[in-house]
């Protein structure tokens, strides 16, 4: 079975390796000016309709209440999860101490061309014709090399909060997962690749991406990180106390995911969409900046084994509502996202296309694959 590095590395997107020092630019260059932010639809933060879902994982309702924003959002914050707030705070020092190395000690552990973990640019930059105002580093495996080649005496105590967060997440993810899964009505004996849960958790494949946006001098003509869905199952979200991720809800517009002190933000991926057969939609989701203040924050990206198919379930499809996707693995899924892009669910819907490979689900949506 390939390992989620070799399927990424089967499937690899061509990024502009130019890594500027933020804290050296004045202006905004012009390759790093957005002229259209399409802010015209913005839900101010606040306001009724645009408060994303709190859920108290203690809750006894919890599954239920996580169907219903999954369903309505893709989106939810959770609180009583387990994390310490200190690995909380532990993992933002790390990302916070990474990106305020010098430039010329990042580039020693920068990602290769055709890699997967370390340092660079968003993988989605390809795609769009102007750089986004962020920095990240990815960790799919051991940092330990890439760690080395950062702090050559301090490696190992950075390595271990690293493990010690990757051990404490896998084992969050495993348990929103299930809960998504029981609010669809389907339990650990209806996913049969599954076996048991301890197999299904010990299965699972998983990246850590530590993203920095620095303070930037013309914030509403720049982009942090772009408008994009995730691959994943689903992904669990560290933000420090500084605004800036966006989610779109449908009909309504951009809608602010304010920090919550202790508080995860998870939001749906596209294999739980094929998986839900479309009932709970992958998030469309970006990141603005700020004028003065960086922001840090720590994403987690959860899937199945690069080899497993994935396909609507069954409990989830009958005569009055067919299959709307074709089965895939996540390593079949990185190459169709390599491809398609903005256009990857649409390329595996067994729908009538509408405008080429866009339906009515997928329409504006940009899909990454690592943060």
């Amino acid at each position: 079975m390939p390992s989620l590095s070799e399927a990424y590395r089967a499937h690899p997107v061509h990024v502009n390796h130019k890594h500027p020092d933020f804290n050296s630019l004045q202006e905004l260059p012009e390759s790093y000016t957005w002229n259209h932010l399409d802010d015209h639809t913005l839900i101010k933060e606040g306001t009724t309709s645009s408060i994303v879902p709190v859920i108290d994982l203690n809750d006894p309702n919890a599954s239920k209440l996580i169907g219903h924003a999954c369903k309505t959002w893709g989106v939810y914050q959770v609180v009583n999860h387990g994390i310490p707030i200190s690995l909380l705070d532990e993992i933002q020092w790390l990302g916070q101490t990474l990106f305020t190395l010098p430039s010329h000690q990042k580039l020693k552990a920068i990602r290769s061309p055709d890699g997967v973990s370390g340092y660079g640019l968003a993988r989605i930059s390809s795609f769009f014709p102007k750089l986004m105002w962020s920095e990240g580093f990815t960790i799919v495996g051991s940092p330990l090399d890439h760690f080395q080649q950062l702090w050559p005496q301090d490696y190992a105590k950075h390595c271990d909060t690293v493990l010690q967060y990757d051990e404490a997440m896998k084992k969050l993810a495993g348990k929103l997962m299930w809960l998504m899964l029981d609010s669809l009505g389907i339990t650990m004996e209806d996913i049969k690749w599954a076996g048991s849960k301890a197999q299904f958790d010990e299965k699972a494949c998983a990246a850590m991406q530590l993203n920095s946006y620095p303070s930037c001098p013309d914030p509403d003509h720049a982009m942090g990180l772009a408008p994009h869905t995730d691959s994943t199952f689903l992904t669990i979200l560290s933000q420090n106390d500084i605004s800036g991720l966006q989610v779109q809800r449908e009909g309504s517009g951009w809608v602010t995911v304010p920090p919550l002190h202790g508080g995860l933000v998870v939001n749906v991926g596209d294999l739980f969409h094929i998986l839900s057969n479309g009932l709970y939609t992958s998030v469309l989701h970006r990141v603005l900046v700020n004028r003065t203040r960086q922001r840090f924050s720590v994403a987690y990206l959860y899937g199945p084994p690069s080899n497993v198919e994935i396909c609507p379930h069954e409990k989830l499809v009958g005569p009055t509502q067919p299959p709307l996707y074709r089965s895939v693995t996540w390593n079949e899924y990185l190459g169709t996202k390599a491809k398609y892009f903005n256009k990857a669910l649409s390329s595996v819907s067994l729908c009538a296309p509408i405008n080429g490979l866009f339906d009515v689900n997928d329409s504006n949506k940009s899909s990454v694959q690592v943060g």
